[in-house]
């Protein structure tokens, strides 16, 4: 009887292991789509910040390398160029030195506000070469242009209701010059613009956090923020944007400048980590499932808000 008896606890410990492995097992593997092929999103970084391309500082064989690289793939998803093979070409003068940029546009037309344009933005350009030393910039911004690239994948066989520009601006890191020229040259007229949405490091947080600039005074885009829930490892922020007592990243990168304008802008980004603008910023230490799911949930917040009438 003893026997029995142990064989019955030992029956039902086994069954609780198993329910409770079970059960983490769900929650650790939580089922999220992706809309876009992930191994190509982690490619694209992987290529752009490769010791191959230089850096991708303004002006530098590195730079029009990625130039290349990214107007092939545009042309590979048949995305539109805006302008004439995708490049809006401009000049400007930074720290006694004279530099030629290039903005890389694309346009994918929109099925019900054609005449109502979103930019979408990501800066490809990085630091270079400093002392010897190849500052890659996976994060800082290959990752913001694999996700646009990954945007314009899914608008391929989805077409977006409001138009959309793709701006892969140059010259963020030597003072927002690329998104600078754009807003004063925009080719669609400015008050068509109705939305900037720019990505500037989207691909490692310790804690799993992105976060979002510019929905602070939107009602609209605060509910449709805080209906996204791609997984429990994964999370949006609001923040950062003077009022919560964190650093202001109102001018901290491309938006700035749409800001200006009076155009409004979602920003996202992760805050600075050890790597941030230093040689370790490589294709290495970037945060693949992570990254997967921030672009997945920017996807997913751009569908809700492309559903508004703005």
């Amino acid at each position: 009887m003893k026997n029995y008896f142990e064989l019955i606890i030992v029956l039902l410990l086994c069954s609780s292991i198993s329910c409770t492995a079970q059960k983490k097992e769900a929650h650790t593997s939580t089922s999220v789509t992706f809309q876009f092929n992930t191994d190509s999103l982690l490619h694209h970084v992987k290529i752009l910040s490769s010791d191959a391309f230089e850096g991708r500082r303004t002006g530098t064989t590195g730079a029009l390398k990625a130039k290349d690289y990214i107007v092939s793939k545009l042309k590979n998803l048949e995305v539109k160029p805006l302008v004439d093979n995708y490049e809006q070409k401009f000049s400007f003068s930074s720290r006694k030195q004279d530099y030629q940029g290039i903005n890389i546009l694309g346009l994918i037309e929109g099925t019900d506000f054609k005449d109502s344009y979103f930019v979408i933005s990501a800066h490809y350009d990085h630091e270079g070469i400093r002392n010897g030393q190849i500052f890659n910039g996976a994060d800082d911004d290959a990752s913001g242009v694999s996700a646009m690239l990954a945007f314009a994948e899914y608008f391929k066989k989805n077409p977006p209701k409001h138009s959309v520009i793709l701006a892969f601006f140059d010259a963020e890191e030597l003072g927002l010059q690329g998104s600078r020229y754009y807003v004063e040259n925009t080719i669609v007229p400015l008050e068509s613009i109705k939305l900037n949405m720019n990505m500037d490091m989207v691909s490692r947080n310790d804690q799993n956090e992105l976060y979002i600039t510019g929905a602070r005074d939107n009602e609209a885009f605060q509910n449709a923020i805080q209906n996204q829930k791609a997984s429990d490892d994964f999370k949006f922020i609001m923040g950062h944007d003077g009022k919560d007592g964190k650093q202001n990243w109102t001018f901290s990168s491309d938006h700035g400048s749409f800001f200006r304008k009076g155009i409004p802008f979602l920003y996202f980004g992760v805050e600075d980590h050890k790597d941030y603008h230093r040689p370790t910023d490589d294709y290495e230490n970037i945060h693949p499932e992570f990254y997967k799911l921030a672009v997945q949930s920017i996807l997913s917040l751009f569908l809700e808000i492309d559903a508004m009438k703005l």
